[in-house]
C-alpha cells in the first residue's frame, strides 16, 4: 500500500507541515504503524484454531510429561 496517495493522509500531512515541522513525520509514522497493526491483525485472523473438546472446551493432556504433573510448593 502507497501511504502517500491515500487523499485523506496527504491532505493531513500538508496541514500538518505548516503547524509544526515534525508533524508530518509523526503523522507518517501513526499511518505506518496502523499498516503494520492491520497486517498482524490479518496474520492472526490466519492461523487454523485448535480443535474443540465435546464440551467447546480445549482438553486437557492426559499422559506424556508436559500438562500431567503439577508440583506445588507450599
Amino acid at each position: 500500500m502507497n501511504i502517500a496517495s491515500t487523499p485523506s493522509f496527504v491532505s493531513q500531512a500538508a496541514t500538518a507541515v505548516s503547524d509544526t515541522p515534525g508533524a508530518a513525520q509523526v503523522l507518517a509514522l501513526r499511518k505506518a504503524l496502523q499498516v503494520q497493526q492491520q497486517g498482524a491483525l490479518a496474520l492472526l485472523q490466519a492461523l487454523p484454531q485448535p480443535p474443540a473438546g465435546p464440551t467447546g472446551e480445549q482438553p486437557l493432556a492426559t499422559q506424556g510429561p508436559l500438562g500431567t504433573r503439577l508440583n506445588v510448593m507450599v
